[in-house]
């Protein structure tokens, strides 16, 4: 008999095939999803071997209907996204589940910490690693277990995409560095990590069924799957995440949270996933299927699949009891892993309020978290056209003119998540106020907003600079005796909507207006993603363009001492901004439904392993900035490129380990360590991105493979260190269904950007 799942997704591929006016055998390209049954049960590998003998030592004394209960959400008002119940007489209090993953949402006494966007921006591992730290810190004092949180799925694919700046960055390697450091730091506080969402989830456009048009369907291919878009998963696995989030999307045709192919086989059996897999908020679409399939949760309820229905389901044998004792299983270990058996405050405590919390212990515990949240605000500022030295300021300029939306925060404090944005002249969401998060589930609750206003009003009192602002006026005139003007405007995005084009007139109106009596005018965007720039940005009194992207709650204060050179630039982009849309190619937009098909959307990934830069490089287009790429006040030299190989590592063509948490363990051996020297060579301190990239025989010409962030005094040099491990250098190999280590000439690329790669060598296997 067929299993459900996979009916599913051969009726949904027979529809694409008429739809599109494919062959079968055409659409295969895409990948289609073979059954992966039974779920592998969770085992206890490496250290979960004592939380495993603790879950099942405890479900073992549930009931049926106790072990049932514990796999979907109930209602409970005390502020959490949602609950799982908890067995009074087994001395299990239940689970609370909360956004998001850039700081707890919806609560007061919390931080809002920059956005994942700006944390890839900032390529800091170290600052990824403290902002978890600290917002599991407040995720667990606030009672919650399980932070909903971190994004690597969308990763980036579809440059209008509404979501993609919860996650880190357009590129699988850094996106996966950055959430293994997330997630090792927000477990090691305690909290667990709901790692999100699982997988090909790339747009907002028919994300959910609706009436009678169907989710879309992410149709892609194997290496495509592996090489990007389970890439950083792999690495949260890797890092031990307790908990993956399936997603809205259909991938192949089926349900992301009812297909095998990827739970079973990708996740639990290929990578030895030992948590538990949720759904996300209202993701179930089947009972017995999605059970089969390897699903362990449903949020924030499971009212029409299961309950009552999976009960029966055991009893006359369509769902094995040992299905549901294994979800259960992994669900009660990941407690246990965490250690949220001792001392773990009452779920739910102090939401939405905390009026009883100690204030004492809440002023220490932010003030610890202070440095994290200035750094993370800070790095995640992009400076990417710097004319004539337009910045730093001058500490003697007289009169600073400021115009724009986005300079003050808005009226009325609430939830940043369910604020309103209009759409301007051009079709683009913009918010007429400060942009610190984007909107929707992701986004977080704000101890206070230092504005851009706030800050540079802070700034000219101590410098004595006097201000004319405009902040209401489409078309504002500067005065021309100003020493500069600064334009803040923004470029919205939330989860729900896709953005609908990657610049606006209004906003464009507003700083050619400026610049056409103002000689130095300097752009600041708060962007929520890719913001293209060609209409203004070769205009002679358009001297300098900054973006800022989602800083958090330190936003202006971060800028003010970037703006005067208190702070130097060190972001880089997560993204490459093109200079037309249609550079994007199929990339640029979401798929919608067509012809007779309309109910039944395809978005067929044909451009397979090439997104941002690895498109670009294969059309031989140039961006207007590429990936990777960002100003500072101080100029870098690289040098000394070498390359070692590990004596003991072998290089055979396919692992042979055994599966531990992220895969085979010899894709992590390391192979070579590269080495390069970077040297300050300006007149200002300040840190660099020294990036690798990799060619790999039959892939894309170049793909990062590694990063890193040396801090330099003027003259300073420092020599950065690249592990390159088995997985690094391979590629997936659809027939043998392993990772390929060929055989061939590889080239190592490092440099301060995609396009910027002044040492180079090779070597082969």
């Amino acid at each position: 008999m067929i299993a459900p799942s996979v009916a599913l997704g051969l009726v949904a591929l027979a529809r694409a095939v008429v739809a599109s006016n494919q062959t079968i055998d055409e659409l295969y390209f895409y990948g289609m999803s073979p059954p992966v049954y039974p779920t592998p049960n969770g085992s206890g590998i490496g250290k979960w071997a004592t939380a495993y003998s603790k879950a099942k030592a405890l479900v073992g004394q549930m009931t049926l209907d106790e072990k049932v209960n514990l796999t979907a959400g109930v209602s409970v008002s005390n502020g959490c996204s949602g609950n799982i119940p908890g067995i009074a007489r087994l001395g299990f209090p239940g689970m609370c589940l909360s956004d998001a993953g850039n700081g707890l949402r919806n609560t007061d006494y919390v931080n809002a910490y920059a956005s994942g966007i700006s944390v890839g921006a900032s390529w800091n591992r170290e600052l990824a690693f403290d902002r978890g730290w600290y917002m599991g810190r407040e995720f667990k004092t606030k009672g919650v277990n399980i932070a909903l949180g971190p994004v690597v799925g969308p990763l980036g694919r579809v440059a209008e995409g509404g979501r993609n700046w919860e996650g880190f960055a357009n590129d699988p390697y850094l996106c996966g560095a950055l959430a293994y450091e997330t997630v090792t730091a927000m477990q090691s506080a305690g909290v667990a990590t709901s790692v999100k969402h699982f997988i090909a989830y790339e747009q907002e456009t028919d994300r959910n069924p609706s009436g009678d048009v169907a989710s879309v369907s992410s149709n892609l291919d194997d290496r495509t799957m592996h090489e990007l878009y389970m890439w950083p998963f792999q690495d949260t696995v890797h890092a031990g995440a307790t908990n993956i989030m399936c997603s809205y999307n259909r991938i192949n045709g089926s349900h992301a949270c009812q297909n095998s192919k990827t739970i079973n086989g990708l996740l639990k059996e290929e990578n030895g996933f030992q948590g538990f897999v949720v759904t996300d908020w209202g993701g179930q679409h089947s009972g017995v299927a999605s059970a089969l399939a390897g699903l362990d949760m449903a949020m924030p309820n499971s009212d029409f699949f299961w309950g009552a229905n999976l009960t029966a389901a055991v009893q006359n044998g369509t769902v094995p009891e040992s299905r549901v004792t294994d979800m259960v299983t992994r669900i009660i270990a990941s407690w246990y892993q965490l250690h949220q058996d001792v001392d773990f405050p009452e779920p739910g405590i102090g939401m939405p309020s905390s009026l009883l919390e100690d204030h004492t212990v809440v002023n220490a515990r932010n003030k610890a978290a202070a440095e994290t949240l200035y750094r993370g605000a800070v790095e995640g500022h992009v400076l990417v056209k710097n004319t004539n030295n337009a910045l730093p300021l001058s500490n003697d300029a007289a009169l600073l003119s400021l115009f724009g939306y986005a300079a003050t925060a808005q009226t009325e404090q609430g939830p940043l998540a369910n604020v309103s944005f209009s759409f301007g002249s051009g079709g683009i969401a913009v918010q007429n106020y400060t942009m610190i998060t984007g909107g929707g589930s992701g986004a977080n609750s704000p101890a206070y907003i230092s504005t851009p206003f706030d800050a540079i009003t802070n700034a000219c009192i101590d410098k004595g600079c006097s201000l004319y602002w405009d902040f209401e006026s489409a078309e504002p005139s500067a005065d021309p005796d100003s020493s500069a003007c600064l334009v803040f405007v923004n470029a919205y995005a939330t989860e729900g909507f896709n953005r609908p084009n990657l610049h606006d007139d209004y906003t464009d109106a507003i700083i050619l207006s400026v610049a056409a009596t103002c000689n130095n005018t300097i752009v600041v965007f708060q962007n929520a993603g890719v913001r293209l720039v060609d209409t203004f940005v070769d205009h002679e009194n358009i001297t300098a363009i900054v973006f800022s992207h989602l800083p958090g709650q330190d936003s202006g204060r971060a800028l003010a001492a970037l703006l005067w050179g208190e702070e130097n630039f060190s972001g880089k982009l997560p993204y490459s901004v093109a200079k037309n849309e249609t550079d994007y190619g199929v990339t640029l937009a979401p798929s919608e439904g067509e012809g007779a098909f309309v109910d039944w959307p395809q978005s067929n990934f044909t451009e397979g392993l090439y997104i941002d830069y690895r498109l670009f490089d294969k059309s031989d287009i140039t961006p207007r900035y590429e990936f990777g790429f960002g100003l500072s006040y101080t100029t870098f030299e690289f040098r000394n490129l070498s390359l070692a190989a590990s004596t003991t590592a072998s290089t055979a063509e396919y692992p042979t380990g055994a599966v531990a948490e992220g895969g085979q363990t010899d894709l992590w051996d390391l192979l070579y360590q590269v080495t390069a020297t970077v040297i300050n060579t300006g007149l200002v301190d300040g840190a660099e991105v020294a990036q690798l990239y990799i060619g790999i025989p039959n892939a894309p010409v170049k793909q990062l493979r590694g990063f890193a962030k040396p801090q330099l005094m003027a003259g300073e040099s420092a020599v950065v260190n690249f592990a390159l491990t088995r997985r690094d250098l391979s590629i997936w190999n659809i027939n043998a269904q392993k990772w390929q280590l060929q055989s061939g000439t590889y080239n190592i690329y490092v440099g301060s950007s995609s396009s910027d790669l002044p040492l180079s060598l090779t070597f082969s296997l």
